[in-house]
Order: C-alpha cells, then structure tokens, then sequence
C-alpha cells in the first residue's frame, strides 16, 4: 500500500515503514506529525484518485530527528575588480519514518 502526500509545495510517494525528509518543524524526536493532504491511494489492486485530496484519509509518521541537506556553494564574482565572495547553504529537514496509512470513509 502506497499514499501520494503533498506536503510544503512537494508531492511525496510515501510506504509504511519508508524515511522521509520534509520540510523543517521544530519537533523532537519520537513525536508524531500527521499529513492530512493526500492525493492518491493505492492498495496493489484499487487506485483512489483525490479531486485534489481524499476526504478523511491522513498519513502518521514518526519524527526521527533533524538533518542537513547537501552543501550549495554560492558564489560571486565581479570581474577585473578583484573581488570573489564564497559563501555556502545547508538547510535543515525534518526526517520522518511513516507509521500508518489511514483510507478515509
């Protein structure tokens, strides 16, 4: 059993028992977070399509902790002026494990 999820702007094809990294939220390890905004659902036989979300269906996940994403290198140049800038970026996610997938009525 499979859920489409949309969750800060992105889609997400989401199994239970799969790691996720989502958007960052400030909360510790071991609570619970709830995706209410699933697209589709699919048991291996029957596909629910959402006109655009299934009523009542939701998604429980589990918080594993915090992680960085990969290192972007952001950098500027002007040329023949001497000047270089090189700064770099590694945002925060939110890695999550799904517990459960819930159909909805």
């Amino acid at each position: 059993m499979y859920a489409i999820i949309k969750d800060g702007g992105r889609q997400h094809k989401v199994e239970v028992g799969s790691t996720l990294d989502v958007d960052y939220r400030s909360l510790s390890s071991g609570e619970s977070i709830t995706f209410d905004k699933v697209l589709a659902l699919s048991d291996g036989e029957e596909t629910t399509l959402g006109s655009p979300t299934i009523e009542g269906a939701s998604v429980t996940a589990d918080v594993v902790g915090t992680v960085q994403g990969p290192k972007l290198v952001v950098q500027k140049f002007r040329r023949r002026k001497n000047s270089r800038r090189k700064t770099g970026h590694r945002q925060m996610y939110t890695q999550v494990k799904i517990s459960k997938i819930e159909a909805g009525a």
